[in-house]
């Protein structure tokens, strides 16, 4: 299901000049195919209610809906899966609580790779690629030569994260990845949809280039 899908799209309500809900909106009329609902500072309840109305978003569009980190309000709003890192629920408790949704699974590293792909992740975020500032606990950058590891080892969809730019994006395409997700380089810009179409068709470009 996120196989060479292109652009990833992840939330951000600190970046955002509109709203999440709206930026969704955005997304999925200019062709995303998967949304991830990443949201740290708002309460249980608005959380719940704003994730609510974007799975509804996604699911009348056909647009694969991920949670972040919250297996509960993944549940409670019919999300397609969650997004984990490395310090949060293990895997396999995570299935035991979704069954059949999609779990994936944050790595910095080929032997996480490895080893989240053993443990049924359905597939990675390979992170941070290049530094990034939009989430400060990221990590030391692995770069691309890393990345096309993970990607050449494991068997499930590997998707790039951090610090991903125009400028810089072909690059991580070469390396084979599913997907990359560009969060600063698009949440918060003016023209947001033309700035998607760009990175589709940057992509689509690179890919046709191997």
């Amino acid at each position: 299901m996120l196989e060479k899908i292109g652009l990833y799209f992840i939330t951000d309500s600190s970046l955002t000049k509109n709203s999440v809900i709206e930026d969704c909106r955005i997304a999925i009329d200019a062709g995303v195919q998967v949304i991830q609902y990443r949201e740290k500072k708002l309460k249980k309840e608005q959380m719940l209610e704003e994730a609510l109305e974007i799975s509804r978003m996604c699911r009348n569009a056909g647009v694969v809906f991920i949670v972040n980190d919250d297996i509960e309000t993944a549940h409670r709003v019919n999300a397609d899966g969650v997004h984990l890192g490395q310090e949060d629920m293990p895997i396999e408790k995570a299935r035991s609580l979704l069954g059949n949704k999609i779990i994936g699974i944050t790595v910095h590293n080929l032997s996480e790779a490895i080893e989240a792909e053993k443990k049924g992740a359905d597939y990675l975020g390979a992170s941070p690629i290049f530094h990034t500032d939009t989430k400060k606990d990221a990590g030391k950058p692995i770069g691309c030569k890393a990345l096309a590891e993970i990607k050449s080892n494991v068997k499930i969809p590997v998707i790039a994260i951090g610090g991903i730019k125009m400028g810089n994006l072909e690059e991580v395409i070469r390396a084979g990845v599913d997907g990359v997700c560009m969060i600063s380089a698009i949440v918060g810009k003016e023209n947001m949809a033309e700035r998607i179409r760009r990175v589709e068709e940057i992509i689509r470009k690179a890919r046709d280039k191997k």
